[in-house]
């Protein structure tokens, strides 16, 4: 029956979530996350294994869920469909793994199988799985479950070696997302129920309370540890979210919450962003909440002796929220769906083990039938729902159209979609969208929210620049860097507005701003090398072209530019025709031989370094790449160096 129940769950999984092999990436974090991050692109490297651990992730450590990214790259390489299947994959193995521990630790079959398909297909769960970002939740969960499956083996029979399982796994799963710290605290609750390590006379439970606390100080120091890297990770960086004050954040806890419940029941109008209420929740809506929560808290704590999952299920429940409920706000959300990948599991439990007990004291077989074909219509309905939610993960365009139909006032879906219009050039779009955001940003003017205004400013500079109305473009560029003064984006895209209008000092005045805020900014650095380069200055551009390719070898362009500057300079002291083949030929190879301005540094490189036979057959490739092209003023640029080569003579600037 174990087998049956588990290709059950296997085959409703992949109906809902098998649509997603055919989704794109989306332009929310899965270009931090993968498609624009040079280190995981690259796919697997000993360079990018030490950078997984040793450096912080989308201001998050989290190794495992890097090189999970780096894994993928390494076999997919950026088709997001390979990317979509390790994550359906991943949560398929999660799935089961909760049926098989919860079965394993109560000998309950159909309560397990319920919760383990609530968990499959809950609509809340598509944000954890359709987005590919969103890795870290499906892979700690990975973790958290075989954390639970091994310490129900050392439950059993306590031994070191188990003890150690159980601490190795929960690092593993620390390290993959920093919200597990939480888990001690669920597996005394498993030792209340299901476990039942806590119980006896009412003198003991006391001192085995103590011991069970005691026997998991390792597992909290653990928590400890990943809560102290997290936060100071968190606030790494000139960029890092302000927070907003502290009753908004309580008041709004209480209410998500409760919202999280009812979204439970009635999982509709979904988005992947909801905008934080901030001051405006009614006070008795708080009150409300609060209420209710004591309230059910009291509840299941007077049902303890005969319900005692009740209690497991609701603290599993409010306890595993704490890290993300909102009291340390990262981001601006209200709430966010993929928050309740694993606390709802807790309810899950509470109902299935409720209808379980209520169907034992009623001793009715067709009340028994009816409650199955209730289950199995919830199933089927959350499923359908499910599958309709998983389809907005289509792409970009759709989700946000999804998220601005579901959710009123939401600058940051207006933001994202007009960013998505400006890269596919679609720049009236994309202005049209960022000016609604800016509209609904500008109500909210408290020092908290300016990174987000910032960065709304910065992206309809860059709009406005695109369409060449200058004027405009430096005046919100210019209100970006005001808001926030450690906003690099902002200074480098305002530099490059005046570079394009010959305003090269200031242009290097705003590109060094953004240097000294983020030194490695490869662009920022290759940016700055080509303005001193322009101003005669070249020893400066030269270090700054060494600069960028420190942090990016493969930067075709500072390979190029370099290449270029030490083979034709006219200043001896600053040629080296060795370096400069090396550094062409890379720039050549980097960029597939397509580039015939790539190749024609090569030619000048190769005369410099008194390689004249190879210069001429190498800038008459350039000549006729460049012919085939139609770049004819290149081509007869071309024509004249060959004569020159033939001469023996070396191309000078």
């Amino acid at each position: 029956m174990d087998l049956l129940v588990c290709l059950v769950l296997v085959a409703v999984t992949w109906t809902v979530f098998g649509q997603t092999l055919a989704h794109d990436f989306v332009n929310f974090d899965d270009h931090v996350y993968v498609y624009e991050n040079p280190l995981v692109i690259r796919g697997f490297s000993t360079e990018g294994i030490i950078d997984a651990f040793t450096h912080t992730h989308a201001r998050n450590w989290h190794p495992l869920t890097t090189l999970s990214h780096m894994l993928d790259c390494q076999l997919y390489g950026l088709n997001a469909g390979g990317h979509h299947l390790t994550n359906v994959i991943l949560h398929t193995i999660s799935v089961l793994l909760l049926f098989l521990v919860l079965k394993q630790m109560t000998g309950a079959l159909w309560q397990s199988a319920f919760v383990a398909a609530l968990f499959a297909i809950h609509p809340l769960h598509v944000e954890s799985v359709a987005w590919i970002a969103e890795r870290k939740d499906i892979l700690s969960a990975v973790f958290f479950m075989l954390t639970l499956a091994a310490y129900a083996r050392y439950a059993r029979a306590p031994s070191a070696p188990r003890y150690l399982l159980v601490a190795l796994l929960f690092a593993f799963g620390l390290m993959s997302k920093p919200m597990l710290v939480t888990l001690p605290f669920v597996l005394l609750l498993l030792d209340y129920w299901p476990i039942g390590r806590i119980g006896g006379q009412k003198l003991e439970v006391g001192s085995r309370l103590r011991r069970l606390i005691t026997e998991k100080i390792p597992l909290f120091a653990l928590s400890a540890l990943s809560c102290i890297a997290t936060l100071l990770t968190q606030r790494q960086g000139p960029n890092a979210i302000d927070q907003l004050p502290f009753l908004w954040r309580l008041n709004n806890s209480f209410v998500s919450y409760v919202t999280y419940i009812w979204q439970m029941l009635w999982p509709a109008r979904l988005a992947v962003f909801y905008p934080h209420p901030n001051d405006r929740l009614p006070l008795l809506e708080v009150t409300a909440a609060i209420a209710f929560l004591v309230g059910i808290s009291l509840l299941v704590t007077y049902l303890r002796r005969t319900k005692p999952y009740l209690v497991t299920g609701w603290f599993w429940y409010l306890g595993m929220l704490v890290p993300v409920i909102g009291l340390v706000q990262v981001g601006e959300q209200a709430h966010a769906d993929r928050y309740t990948y694993l606390p709802q599991i807790g309810l899950y439990i509470m109902i299935a083990w409720t209808v379980g007990d209520l169907l034992l004291e009623s001793a009715l077989r067709v009340r028994g039938a009816l409650v199955g074909v209730a289950a199995a219509l919830a199933i089927v309905s959350l499923g359908m729902r499910a599958f309709g939610q998983a389809s907005y993960w289509t792409n970009s365009e759709m989700l946000w159209n999804h998220t601005l139909t579901v959710t009123g006032e939401n600058d940051v879906a207006h933001n994202n979609l007009g960013f998505l219009f400006l890269r596919r050039g679609e720049l009236d779009k994309a202005i049209s969208q960022f000016q609604a955001a800016l509209n609904i940003r500008s109500r909210n003017t408290e020092t908290h929210y300016s990174l987000g205004a910032a960065l709304i400013q910065n992206n309809l500079g860059n709009a406005l620049a695109r369409k060449q109305l200058w004027d405009e473009a430096i005046d919100h560029l210019q209100e970006a860097v005001r808001l926030r003064p450690d906003y690099a984006d902002a200074y480098f895209n305002l530099g490059s507005v005046l570079f394009q209008q010959g305003r090269i000092d200031q242009a290097i005045a705003q590109w060094q701003k953004a240097l000294a805020i983020r030194p490695t900014d490869a662009e920022a650095h290759r940016s700055l090398a080509s303005a001193l380069r322009k101003e005669g200055k070249l020893k400066e551009a030269i270090a700054e072209y060494e600069q960028a390719l420190n942090v990016v070898p493969e930067d075709t362009v500072a390979l190029n530019n370099l290449a270029w500057i030490l083979a034709t300079s006219s200043d001896s002291s600053m040629r080296d025709g060795a370096r400069a083949v090396t550094l062409a030929v890379k720039a050549v190879q980097a960029s597939g031989g397509r580039d015939p301005n790539f190749i024609r540094t090569l030619a000048a490189a190769r005369a410099e370094a008194g390689q004249f036979a190879e210069a001429v057959a190498t800038a008459e490739t350039a000549k006729a790449l460049a012919s085939t092209q139609s770049k004819p003023e290149l081509a007869s640029r071309l024509e004249e160096e060959i004569t020159l080569y033939r001469a023996r003579i070396a191309l000078r600037e």
